[in-house]
């Protein structure tokens, strides 16, 4: 389906954060790119882009952007755009003669939103628009939002001054071309050149559905309070994953966040953080094969700080669109390895001295080290089963996740074990720990999984 997208005012509200709007970055993503990338990932595979006020230098970054993202984008120059971005809409008239997505450059929305209006194409002579009917949205600004009046699935009344009104436009159409003849009606019996006299043109007539989007995300960025809310938003999106442990959850991913505030305006992938925190594992686990319990210690807040660290390959990848297979099995790849690195130095550790290592060595002389490699063995071999059951286990309560009914144990509550062990100087125990319940975890998952599949 074909998308276009309305690029051409000046913004003149966000002139201190540069001087073309659509090229403002949030999140180290100008904000014309976030609607591009959205709308692509909705399935969207061909953009029209209206420029006017600086138009030559957007066009420059769509093109740059089409030849890195495989995207074709053509571009419509509307001359007219201080008259009103009704004109943008109709500037674009003779090259979209089918159904199309139309969307404003400064709107941010999920891309499930676009992904199920676009499945519900209205008809002939009728256009269908995105409603948020949350009418308590904190993201909204009341006195600058575009306020609709819907009944029945229909929309009656759209304005920025209704006193009455159920429901906020999101800017997220489904048209037919009649968007053109109503532009071009409401230039003639009102002189209203705007996109919203155009949909009032037709809301009259009854051919604009409502489309609620269900309190899923949106908001619009038009002035320095909308970006900084809309850049909260965006990062609050990545706290609460439904996958993650309870460490994850309430202590890794709160400050994972922060740090990916900061990186997502950098130049750095998320397979380049992943290597960062797989390299910090590996200096964590050499210090852990080093006598004396400072080291241990050392080691121990390392490997929990490439814990966290490692929450951020996949927060930039969603904040700058780029996620791929590739990189989620290179991370899982370095995560295996970073495991079997610091099971092995802790293991080293307990086998050389410890406590625990003398206490065993009072009881059983000269067997305590063997007794420790095979803590060490099934402390790995659990870490490991646990991880390889997870994919299956974790789809099949991935629900229960979300609602806060079951909790995962999986890669963040082994490093942390392991890092509070070794900040107590406790190498043995952390291991015996996870040797008991990441072997009991993986038996109670297949169990799990095989009663399932009885069902």
């Amino acid at each position: 389906m074909k998308c276009l997208i309305l690029a051409a005012g000046k913004g003149s509200r966000l002139s201190q954060k540069g001087s073309s709007k659509p090229l403002i970055h949030l999140l180290g993503i100008p904000l014309i790119e976030r609607t591009i990338r959205s709308a692509s990932e909705a399935g969207i595979d061909e953009f029209f882009v209206v420029s006017g006020y600086h138009g030559e230098q957007l066009r420059r970054y769509l093109d740059g952007l089409a030849g890195r993202c495989s995207l074709k984008i053509t571009h419509v120059i509307n001359q007219q755009w201080e008259q009103g971005n009704g004109l943008s809409v109709l500037a674009a008239k003779d090259q979209l003669d089918e159904p199309f997505v139309l969307l404003m450059a400064d709107h941010l929305f999920e891309p499930s939103i676009l992904r199920d209006l676009a499945a519900r194409t209205p008809h002939d002579g009728e256009i269908s628009l995105a409603v948020d009917h949350d009418t308590a949205n904190p993201l909204v600004d009341l006195d600058d939002v575009t306020r609709v009046r819907s009944e029945n699935g229909r929309l009656i009344e759209i304005g920025k001054g209704l006193e009455t009104f159920n429901g906020f436009d999101t800017g997220v159409f489904l048209c037919t071309p009649a968007i053109f003849d109503a532009v071009q009606k409401s230039i003639a019996e009102r002189a209203d050149s705007s996109l919203s006299g155009a949909v009032r043109s037709l809301a009259a007539e009854g051919h604009v559905n409502d489309f609620d989007v269900g309190g899923r995300f949106w908001c619009d960025t038009d002035t320095p309070r909308d970006l900084q809310n809309a850049e909260n938003a965006l990062l609050d999106r990545l706290r609460g994953k439904s996958r993650d442990g309870p460490v994850s959850r309430y202590l890794n991913r709160p400050l994972s966040v922060r740090i990916s505030r900061q990186l997502a305006r950098v130049a750095i992938t998320p397979n380049q953080i992943s290597v960062v925190s797989f390299l910090l594992c590996l200096v964590a686990a050499w210090l852990f094969s080093l006598p004396g319990p400072m080291t241990l210690a050392l080691g121990g807040l390392i490997a929990q700080f490439a814990s966290i660290i490692d929450g951020c390959d996949g927060e930039i990848a969603r904040l700058k669109f780029l996620k791929s297979d590739f990189g989620g099995w290179f991370d899982a790849v370095l995560d295996r390895y970073a495991d079997a690195m610091l099971v092995f130095g802790l293991t080293w550790h307990a086998h050389s001295a410890g406590p625990l290592h003398d206490v065993l060595v009072s009881l059983i002389g000269d067997r305590a080290g063997a007794v420790v490699l095979i803590v060490g063995f099934l402390a790995l071999t659990g870490s490991f089963m646990n991880s390889y059951t997870a994919d299956k286990y974790d789809k099949l309560m991935e629900a229960k996740f979300s609602q806060g009914r079951s909790i995962r144990l999986g890669r963040d509550v082994r490093v942390l074990l392991i890092a509070v062990g070794a900040v107590c100087n406790l190498a043995l125990a952390p291991l015996i720990v996870l040797a008991i319940l990441m072997n009991l975890e993986t038996v109670r998952r297949v169990v799990v999984c095989y009663r399932h599949e009885k069902h």
